[in-house]
């Protein structure tokens, strides 16, 4: 039988599942392009992981903030209760920070394409078990069948080229990092179940905010400010990561995160990969490989097909609606 969710109709009622899912594919490939501006970063200064990571979230919502204050005022429909809301900005800004600097810790420790497969492998995998234990979201033999096409393209565009140890305290890190991305994707589907989620720019000002809070000690303890003869390159290297692969993105990733169920989140964000891998070959010089060329049509093959399967799931539950 339909493997549609009743929450299905609701959510995209608010939002159409087709712009849902455009705007995470746009999400994971600006996502893309903060790797390629973090190495030219650590390049051209001598700033760390934790410090980026603190000028990354303070810098999106300085962004965020100047946004919303241009926006016109809208009353909203249904008004968010106050200990709901307290409690997504909490777990949402909490999850987000772990996700992050996890994640920056697992590269430093065991290098990025390990740490890279391991996040972006277990993130998949914890947030269909979530979804199907917590939400009653099912995927299917189809859906089951594109994940795990999706992790055998990371697996051989990530590791295709070879030659990186496998530490175990960088693989924790790793493990870390993909549940509270895990952790940070399934609330947003929660929370938008029901199609009163909160503002997305709101929603993701909150969680810059309490990531640059969390990330403040630890910036200042590796070294906050950058020391470095060009510093004009720095700065719009920092001004590019905040605006576009974080304002932008997670504005963009939680508005279509609320809509489409969790499983399909989780595979269509790995296009990140794929577009770092196209920056890396067309804007860095790096060789195409064979390993490349095969991972990326994997995964974008499993992203297309469990899009299409999002879009049919989506018309069916309200074709269902409809009568009603």
């Amino acid at each position: 039988m339909s493997n549609t969710s009743p929450s299905t109709s609701l959510s995209s009622s608010v939002l159409p599942v087709g712009r849902s899912l455009f705007y995470l594919v746009v999400a994971g490939a600006a996502w893309g392009t903060a790797g390629a501006a973090a190495s030219l970063l650590y390049l051209a200064s001598d700033l760390g992981p934790l410090a980026l990571s603190f000028w990354r979230c303070a810098g999106g919502l300085a962004v965020l903030l100047a946004v919303q204050s241009m926006r016109p005022r809208k009353a909203a429909a249904t008004a968010e209760p106050r200990g709901r809301r307290l409690v997504r900005i909490a777990v949402t800004g909490i999850t987000f920070t772990v996700f992050q600097s996890a994640y920056f810790a697992a590269v430093q420790e065991t290098g990025l394409a390990v740490g890279t497969v391991v996040t972006l492998g277990a993130g998949p995998i914890l947030i269909a078990v979530g979804a199907r234990l917590g939400m009653g979201e099912r995927l299917g033999a189809g859906g089951i069948a594109a994940v795990a096409g999706a992790l055998g393209g990371l697996v051989v565009l990530v590791l295709g080229s070879g030659g990186e140890s496998v530490r175990p305290l960088g693989v924790a890190y790793a493990l870390l990092s993909a549940a509270g991305y895990a952790a940070m994707t399934l609330l947003t589907r929660w929370l938008g179940r029901d199609g009163g989620g909160a503002d997305p720019l709101s929603t993701t000002a909150w969680a810059f905010g309490v990531g640059a809070v969390c990330l403040l000690p630890l910036g200042l303890a590796e070294g906050l400010l950058p020391h470095t003869v060009d510093l004009g390159r720095v700065v719009w290297l920092l001004v590019y990561v905040a605006t576009v692969p974080t304002a932008l993105a997670y504005a963009l990733y939680f508005t279509g995160a609320a809509v489409v169920r969790a499983a399909t989140v989780s595979v269509i964000m790995l296009i990140e990969p794929v577009s770092a891998a196209v920056i890396a070959v067309v804007v860095l010089g790096e060789q195409l490989t064979a390993a490349t060329v095969a991972g990326t049509m994997l995964l974008l093959t499993a992203v297309a097909g469990l899009a299409l399967a999002e879009a049919r799931t989506a018309a069916v539950a309200r074709q269902a609606a409809a009568p009603a």
